[in-house]
């Protein structure tokens, strides 16, 4: 590629808009176990849904620089900025170095427990000047509804008061306010040893209006802290790559839902899989497989709550009832179990960079998706196993969803990706209907559970034996994408990770080396080749981070400990200064899709705890 194709490529960084739209990856994230918002390195919150994750969003200028709305808070001087967490802790600092002076910006919202009140949402800035003299300026301004509503404000006594159709907000602060109208501006100067602060609260609907002076700011941070630290504490890992991990288990905490236990696949929408594509989703539900993966996660570290909560959330809030065509279980669900979840475009708002559409909700609820009762499965017998015996109810429940995998596991579907180019035999799918069959036959059997285990054994042993037919291509030498087929495919990478096939099986061994030869480069793992696959929707995508660790994992089951290593230390530095990560890597190293993901932080621990155990 050219230096000018380079150029006119619309994810490169002199691209038209690339200056008002910061790098996904220059995103921090705080959160309350209610909701989330994103921070940049300039220290403007240009992503925050209020009142929970999947809520209409008040700040969305990551989408729409123009129209989504910001919440800009820096210095009002040219100054080098950096930013990093609070030790241990989802509390975000961002730093600005100038000439006269060094100030600090502490973000974060309160939480002292899972327990909180629902309706006391607080978004707290803090700003400190600890060198010197520094001048700030802030803007707050929001767009509700993802900027639909039109709003008021009303400026009295220190406080402003934001007011649309659906929300009212306050903005409390100890530095002056003033208001263009519409938005509220201030801007203020501290020396050494000064700070000030900016608090948002919810504000109508039976919630009094606050104040935040100076000390209940600094006694909400250090509740927060300690919040943090307490529940960072419980981890059992003590591997090598020790700050990565906990960042992992601190963000996957991020991303759960406190009231119901079930938890997001990340906390944005529409953030682009390629810079000026389509391929934008609404990631601000609870999949299956996401979650169930994250329990498996969070419980290898002994987070044994998290696990129980999406018990429970598995308990109360999804039904087992089987509608027929897509089977007893959606794919996904709204964070409070909801099934409605329709998918809506947002045609008002430009997209991140001009990647439009953006879209509320998502259509691939709808889908059939065989492998997600694998992942359910598999992360119950971990449960059950690791933690505590599952429930009566609990086993009746899994025995129903096994009796239908039994019956329905030989149907094509849309698969692990969700391709929308129509139902294929994915040989993923088929994997994971054997794991949902065999883990369930190891908890009967540990357990003494009734179970119509010879007709489980009939079913798991056809599944094994097709897998190995047809999902096998001689000409590739490699297990692939669908049956009959010479596409590749990473998810086949989960074989051994299932205890599928020995991991240092020839025909495995076989497979790894045929996708290292096609899918891999320089540690980083494509999905699969749409241009061999098509999957229904245009234009390319970026190498997907979950792959590249179960590559790291697959490297290391199969004993290759120095192959394995090296691509899991180089998949550390695609992470940003915060060690986040979205969901895929682009060509030149930067972060592409919904931040941060859940699904590469999740593989990102159980990479570690394999490789750290094996290299001993």
């Amino acid at each position: 590629m050219t230096a000018a194709e380079f150029a006119d490529r619309p994810d490169a960084p002199d691209a038209p808009d690339a200056g008002r739209y910061p790098p996904i990856a220059d995103h921090g994230l705080i959160g309350d176990l209610r909701t989330a918002a994103l921070v940049d390195t300039r220290g403007t919150i240009d992503w925050y849904c209020f009142p929970r994750f999947d809520a209409p969003s008040v700040f969305a200028a990551i989408l729409d620089a123009d129209r989504g709305g910001a919440f800009e808070l820096t210095a009002d001087v040219p100054a080098r900025t950096r930013q990093f967490y609070f030790p241990d802790t989802n509390v975000l600092i961002t730093r600005f170095m100038a000439p006269d002076g060094v100030g600090e910006i502490h973000d974060f919202m309160p939480v002292t427990g899972d327990t909180c009140e629902i309706d006391r949402h607080r978004l707290i800035r803090r700003v400190r000047c600890v060198r010197g003299t520094l001048p700030f300026r802030a803007r707050v301004a929001p767009r509700f509804d993802y900027g639909r509503q039109t709003h008021t404000v009303d400026l009295r006594e220190g406080r402003a008061v934001f007011t649309s159709p659906s929300l009212s907000l306050t903005l409390t602060s100890s530095a002056p306010l003033e208001t263009d109208g519409r938005d509220v501006l201030s801007v203020f100067k501290l020396t050494e040893g000064e700070c000030a602060v900016f608090a948002l609260d919810r504000y109508g609907d039976g919630v009094e209006m606050r104040a935040c002076p100076l000390t209940e700011a600094e006694d909400e941070f250090a509740a927060t802290v300690a919040y943090w630290r307490r529940w960072v504490s419980r981890s059992r890992y003590r591997g090598r790559w020790r700050e990565m991990v906990h960042r992992s288990a601190l963000t996957l905490k991020l991303l759960t839902y406190a009231p119901t236990g079930g938890t997001v696949a990340a906390v944005t929408t529409s953030l682009p899989e390629r810079v000026g594509g389509e391929r934008n989703w609404d990631y601000r539900h609870v999949w299956i497989r996401d979650s169930a993966f994250c329990m498996y996660a969070l419980i290898r570290l002994g987070f044994d709550e998290e696990a129980a909560a999406f018990m429970g959330f598995l308990s109360e809030h999804v039904s087992c009832g089987c509608d027929g065509s897509a089977g007893p279980l959606q794919i996904m669900y709204g964070i409070d179990g909801r099934t409605d979840l329709p998918e809506v475009e947002l045609s008002h708002l430009a997209g991140y960079r001009g990647s439009a559409p953006v879209r509320a909700g998502n259509a691939a609820a709808g889908q059939l998706q065989l492998d997600i009762y694998g992942a359910l499965i598999d992360s119950v017998y971990l449960y059950d196993k690791l933690y505590q015996p599952i429930s009566s109810d609990q086993w009746e429940q899994t025995c129903t969803l096994v009796d239908w995998v039994c019956a329905n596991w030989d149907q094509p579907d849309e698969g692990v990706w969700e391709t929308r180019g129509g139902r294929r035999d994915f040989v993923y799918s088929r994997l994971m209907c054997w794991v949902a069959i065999e883990r369930a036959m190891r908890m009967a059997r540990r357990r003494g559970l009734p179970a119509d285990t010879q007709r489980w054994q009939r079913s798991r042993d056809e599944i094994y034996r097709q897998v190995m037919r047809r999902g096998w291509s001689d000409r590739l030498g490699a297990f692939v994408q669908h049956f009959d087929g010479d596409v590749l495919d990473a998810a086949v990478l989960m074989m051994p990770l299932t205890k599928f096939i020995a991991p240092t099986d020839p025909k495995f061994l076989s497979t790894l080396d045929a996708l290292r030869r096609t899918l891999v480069a320089d540690s980083l793992v494509y999905r699969y080749d749409p241009g061999e696959s098509p999957d229904g929707l245009s234009g390319e995508e970026g190498t997907f981070s979950i792959c590249s660790f179960w590559y790291v994992e697959a490297l290391t089951r199969a004993g290759r400990l120095d192959e394995a290593r090296l691509a899991f230390e180089k998949m550390l530095t695609y992470a940003n200064h915060l060690g986040l990560y979205a969901e895929e890597i682009g060509r030149t190293g930067e972060q592409l899709g919904n931040f941060p993901q859940a699904f590469t932080h999740l593989s990102l621990i159980s990479a570690a705890v394999n490789l750290d155990r094996a290299l001993g």
